[in-house]
């Protein structure tokens, strides 16, 4: 399935009995702006060493669609070329939200994995509480978000209202279905990185049951604990061996990351 960018960012989780939180609806934008740019590195270990096996970038635009202000955010993955020949990646996600409300209003996915592809596009209609695809129109609840949107709208979680062991509610579209996912917040913590040393927020989403994952909390996240809440670190056991995720590089964040205690 089409979900190594979503691992990327660790906001991939499993259906649950919630309906979405007070912190999935009406937020506020406070943690991005127009132009930031993110760049992270996929390292895979399979026999006890970890190797540099892709890239991904996440680009946050101001745009304008059907005459609504809307974030264009794209977020793309690649294998490198000396592991194209094992599996080779080719990986593209897009949402646009609405600058206002933070709520999606279109979702593109193209998806080339190892040959298996997927091209998905899908209109949200808020006020109608419908998502439109190629498959036909499904009814959604409030406060929807799509795989992308909802790490966006996730950095603008307060999460000093939380203490440890708190699951954070949430609903997402995805593969014509809606999911309610949640977020287990686990508290601060320094977490070392191949780009430096950082204050961070930890916390686990419930893992989706797919072909590279067994489902479960078994990914830990980490974000810059400052109003960027920008992803620093993502951890996550797969079928075969595991993944380690780190950001590398960025440009235009919205506030100093402050977390940083010191750079690589």
């Amino acid at each position: 399935m089409g979900r190594k960018l979503i691992v990327l960012m660790g906001i991939i989780l499993i259906c649950q009995k919630l309906s979405a939180g007070d912190d999935f609806c009406g937020i506020r934008n406070t943690a991005f702006q127009d132009g930031e740019s993110i760049n992270f590195s996929v390292f895979y270990n399979f026999i006890g060493l970890y190797v540099n096996a892709g890239t991904a970038n996440f680009t946050v635009a101001t745009e304008k669609l059907n005459n609504k202000p809307v974030y264009h955010i794209i977020g793309s993955g690649a294998s490198n070329s000396s592991y194209d020949w094992i599996f080779k990646v080719r990986d593209k996600y897009e949402t646009y939200i609405d600058t206002a409300n933070l709520q999606p209003l279109k979702f593109i996915r193209t998806v080339d994995e190892g040959g298996y592809k997927i091209n998905e596009n899908v209109i949200f209609n808020q006020q109608n509480n419908t998502a439109v695809s190629e498959k036909g129109t499904f009814k959604i609840p409030n406060c929807i978000q799509d795989v992308l949107s909802s790490i966006y709208y996730a950095r603008n979680i307060d999460f000093s209202k939380y203490k440890p062991e708190d699951k954070i509610p949430f609903t997402m579209f995805l593969d014509n279905e809606v999911y309610n996912l949640y977020i287990k917040y686990l508290g601060k913590e320094v977490v070392k990185t191949r780009y430096g040393k950082f204050n961070a927020i930890k916390f686990k989403p419930l893992l989706v049951k797919g072909t590279l994952f067994s489902g479960g909390e078994k990914m830990t996240v980490w974000v810059s604990d400052d109003n960027n809440h920008i992803p620093l670190r993502i951890e996550s056991p797969i079928a075969v061996g595991s993944v380690k995720v780190d950001m590398m590089g960025y440009k235009h964040l919205r506030h100093p990351l402050s977390s940083a205690l010191s750079i690589r």
